[in-house]
């Protein structure tokens, strides 16, 4: 009968750039709550552009942008203060889909609501019949504001997450 010795050394976790070891084996944050704050910060600064609207016309192009990075500082400034890391790659990826998917449906949200209560029916069939008998620039534009949104979250995101880094602050 032959007996094994125990085997005393410590597993070793590989550490992150000048960081504490990576946690490979626990749990990952649920993104889906910091989802959420990206879309309450880019309610809450739609809002406040659409205030400032009222007296001051905007660009469009920029009230957009302008929401989306308040959206992804509330939501970065939130996982950063809960998990006290910053986001890796794949976070900030899924953080940005996340985010442009969820401003994407209230988007639609929002148009619905336009479309429904706002339009008579006569307006309604004068922008379908619009919208069919050239569909490019509809598409293209749909297309183009989708690329801003995106890039603009992705930019936005990473750039607020090496801002508020708390491992580069301390360096």
């Amino acid at each position: 009968m032959s007996r094994k010795p125990a085997s005393l050394s410590k597993s070793i976790a590989p550490s992150g750039p000048k960081g504490p070891p990576l946690n490979t084996t626990g749990t990952q944050p649920k993104l889906m709550l910091y989802v959420g704050f990206f879309a309450v910060g880019y309610i809450l600064a739609s809002a406040v552009f659409m205030m400032i609207q009222t007296k001051l016309a905007l660009n469009a192009q920029l009230v957009t942008v302008l929401s989306i990075v308040l959206g992804a500082y509330i939501a970065v400034h939130k996982f950063i203060k809960h998990q006290q890391r910053a986001l890796d790659r794949g976070e900030i990826n899924r953080l940005m889909f996340g985010g442009v998917i969820v401003v994407w449906l209230l988007t639609m949200v929002y148009f619905l609501g336009i479309w429904v209560f706002l339009f008579d029916a006569i307006s309604r069939e004068v922008l379908l019949e619009m919208s069919m008998q050239q569909p490019l620039p509809l598409i293209s534009a749909l297309i183009m504001i989708l690329l801003l949104s995106l890039v603009s979250a992705r930019i936005s995101i990473w750039a607020i997450n090496r801002l508020l880094d708390p491992n580069r602050k301390a360096v």
